[in-house]
């Protein structure tokens, strides 16, 4: 893909950080259509080369992010030889660095949520909520909302069965299913169907 290409998807003033880490690396940037189960992904190919997908649906600076994230993953397995884990201290400490290097591309609102980010870097954006609710961008007429949104006896659907919310435990949230009188803990980002009382209508 030409840089001209990835230009499009990404904020301005990021070719200087891009040229940088790719510069040792032979890598093929597919820009694909928009995957639920993921942002993006990197592998090592049989031929040695690089390849690093991303979704193209993304905002700008969530593109970005994203790719920064790939580029860790290719350039902490090459540093230390592949002898590490996936999002281990070494992944980490290299994406810590990017991020900090590259946080002026962000906007002004979004760095301090980097910055925080950076101290810990999470291997799942589900699992940053601050990055969570940053990017995500609110429907009006879509019903899904996330657990942490709603109230305690609220009710709503998830995976095809119907909850009520029974009260909020630490950081989980404990639910009775009412198809079949189990209770469940969610996590507060779970993204569920809120129903609504008739009394609210």
């Amino acid at each position: 893909m030409s840089i001209s290409v990835l230009e499009q998807y990404l904020p301005e003033n990021t070719l200087p950080f891009l040229k940088k880490w790719f510069a040792d690396y032979f890598i093929h940037i597919k820009i694909t259509k928009n995957r639920n189960s993921k942002l993006g992904d990197y592998r090592k190919l049989p031929d040695k080369s690089h390849q690093i997908t991303v979704n193209s649906t993304l905002d700008k600076q969530l593109f970005f992010f994203v790719l920064t994230h790939e580029l860790a993953h290719l350039i902490a397995f090459e540093k230390f030889n592949n002898r590490i884990s996936a999002h281990g201290k070494e992944w980490k400490d290299t994406f810590r660095e990017m991020l900090l290097e590259s946080i002026d591309i962000y906007t002004d609102d979004l760095k301090p949520i980097i910055r925080r980010f950076s101290s810990n870097p999470k291997a799942n954006f589900m699992a940053s909520p601050e990055l969570v609710r940053y990017f995500h961008i609110e429907n009006p007429e879509d019903q899904f909302v996330f657990v942490e949104d709603l109230s305690v006896k609220d009710n709503f659907h998830y995976k095809g069965d119907q909850y009520e919310i029974l009260e909020k435990k630490k950081k989980l949230y404990l639910c009775i299913n009412l198809n079949n009188s189990k209770k469940y803990l969610f996590r507060p980002l779970a993204k569920v169907e809120k129903l609504i009382r008739d009394e609210e209508q």
